[in-house]
């Protein structure tokens, strides 16, 4: 039996962050599929589209139009299809109190987003090399 590829939401309005980050997924994880959105409100028509499968990580920008991670992060948690996906949030806000409240909420970790390559690829690493609580698919 194949084990299918595992499926990576990353949601931030930086395109070349996206960019970045999924060519640090693909560097780690070549068969990763990676879909994308530009904001929480996006991120969740995707992930309320019983078209698209779910993913098996989230990757939230705290700071975007529309839907804050903040916000997306919540109703990705207060919904029962979805709450047991772990989100990471990547942002440039390296606040403890922020990252204590979004724990709470339940994000998987909160990361600063790093200033060169190398950190990202380590990031990468650490995200899809955790045996994080994913939920089984079904």
């Amino acid at each position: 039996m194949t084990i299918p590829p595992r499926i990576l939401l990353i949601v931030d309005d930086d395109p070349d962050d996206r960019n970045l980050f999924i060519a640090a997924v693909k560097e780690v994880e070549e068969s990763m599929i990676c879909i994308t959105a530009d904001n929480g409100q996006q991120a969740l028509e995707l992930l309320n589209n019983k078209e698209t499968p779910l993913p098996d990580f989230i990757v939230l920008d705290l700071r975007m139009p529309r839907y804050s991670g903040k916000t997306c992060l919540s109703a990705i948690k207060a919904d029962t299809r979805l709450k047991n996906i772990p989100v990471f949030i990547y942002t440039t806000s390296n606040n403890v109190e922020e990252s204590n409240e979004l724990a709470r909420m339940g994000a998987c970790h909160f990361m600063t987003k790093p200033g060169n390559a190398d950190e990202i690829y380590y990031l990468v690493s650490f995200i899809l090399g955790e045996p994080w609580n994913t939920y089984s698919k079904q």
